[in-house]
This record gives C-alpha cells, sequence and structure tokens, in this order.
C-alpha cells in the first residue's frame, strides 16, 4: 500500500472533522436563522403586558418595618398602592399603603386578579399554578416563589407570590425562541451556559476543519497551476 503525502493525510483529517463540524455548524446555522424571524421586541410580548396605573403617593402610610431593609418600594398592585419592603436577606414583604399594616403571602384568587389585571391581551386566563422557588420553572429564570398565569394564547404571565409583582411575561414563540438560544449556545437544558468545553469542542473543530479546508484550497490552487 502506497504510503500518503502529508497533503494526502491532512484531506482525510479534514473529511473526518467536516463530518464532527458539520453538526453545530447546522445547528447554529437554524437556531440563528431562526431567531432572526421576529424582532426581538415582538418576541418578548411587550405589548401583552398592561402599564401600572400612576400612584398617589400623597395619602401613603408608611409601616413599621423589620429592619435592617435593604429596599422599599411603592407599587400599584391591581388598583391599590402597596408598599413592598426587601430585607437585607433578601426576603421580601409587603404592606398596605393604606394603612400600613402588613399583607400576607399572595392568595390564588387574588393571583387571577392581578394576573387579569396585569395581562393586556385578549385571550382568557385558564389556568393559575404556584411553584416553590426552588422548583421555578425553566422560563421564568429567577429563583423566586411564583404564581404561573396560563393564558389561552399560551402566553405565561409570572407573579411574585410574595408581593404580587409580575416577575416576568412568556409568549409561545418566546419560549422557542429560548429553546433555540439553548441549541445555539449548546446548553438546552439551562440555556444561559454559553462557556462550556462542549461549545469550545465543536467552535474549535469548526475553526481547524477550515484551516485544513483553507490549506487544501491554496494546495490544489497551486498544483493546477503548475
Amino acid at each position: 500500500m502506497a504510503k500518503r503525502t502529508p497533503m494526502q493525510r491532512l484531506a482525510r483529517w479534514h473529511i473526518w472533522l467536516g463530518w464532527i463540524a458539520a453538526i453545530p455548524l447546522l445547528l447554529w446555522t437554524l437556531s440563528g436563522l431562526f431567531m432572526t424571524l421576529r424582532p426581538i421586541e415582538e418576541v418578548r410580548g411587550g405589548e401583552l403586558r398592561a402599564e401600572p396605573a400612576p400612584i398617589d403617593a400623597s395619602s401613603a402610610v408608611m409601616p413599621v418595618l423589620p429592619l435592617p431593609v435593604s429596599r422599599l418600594a411603592l407599587i400599584d398592585s391591581g388598583g391599590r398602592a402597596v408598599w413592598v419592603a426587601t430585607l437585607e436577606r433578601g426576603e421580601q414583604r409587603r404592606f398596605s399603603a393604606g394603612d400600613g399594616k402588613p399583607l400576607g403571602p399572595v392568595e390564588v384568587n387574588e393571583a387571577r386578579i392581578l394576573a387579569e389585571r396585569a395581562f393586556a391581551g385578549d385571550a382568557r386566563l385558564t389556568q393559575i399554578r404556584r411553584f416553590a422557588a426552588d422548583q421555578a420553572p425553566l422560563d421564568l429564570r429567577r429563583p423566586r416563589p411564583s404564581w404561573q398565569a396560563t393564558f389561552a394564547d399560551g402566553t405565561h404571565l409570572y407573579l411574585d407570590a410574595d408581593t404580587g409583582e409580575v416577575l416576568a411575561l412568556r409568549t409561545g414563540y418566546w419560549r422557542a425562541y429560548d429553546f433555540m438560544w439553548g441549541l445555539h449556545i449548546m446548553d438546552p437544558l439551562g440555556r444561559e451556559n454559553s462557556s462550556h468545553w462542549l461549545l469550545w469542542l465543536f467552535g474549535s473543530a469548526g475553526l481547524v476543519t477550515s484551516l485544513f479546508g483553507s490549506t487544501l484550497l491554496f494546495r490544489r490552487r497551486r498544483m493546477k497551476k503548475t
């Protein structure tokens, strides 16, 4: 059997690496193309989120706060003013701005009302579920106790179960976009880690394959001229 020349070995490595690099290149192209189909503002569904009502702070009563408090905010919660206090360790509590008295966590009936007020679309509310902070759905992306309000058009609206604040609004298209983003960064489970060994491996394989191909291309051009 004739001994292969260095260029023949290079061509063989180029073919095998090409098969390996073809998988991520196809996924990157497909997912990248999908993510460009709609403007990012449409993906986020900002038009489906109702603007909170203005708050008259002149008559708000300051609550007696458990110290220490790192943040105090006055928010509109379904048409009434509510104080939201963030304690030093991240715990959040709410107080009525009408009399300063503490309010408990958001219950299911209140969550329904808040979700319907916060949603500006035409679809009806079909389901509402509570999730603990350590069991937060993937599309929430925040370790907070929450109420997930599902609407007939596939939109998920998340409310903080402690404060009633809107945490996120996720359309059906947003979830498809999010899945494609996970494929794009080779992290389909967490969809947040864009710096890991699998991405480096496939990226390096694509780079080396391109360098081998370029070398073979210039070699063929020189042989053709000769």
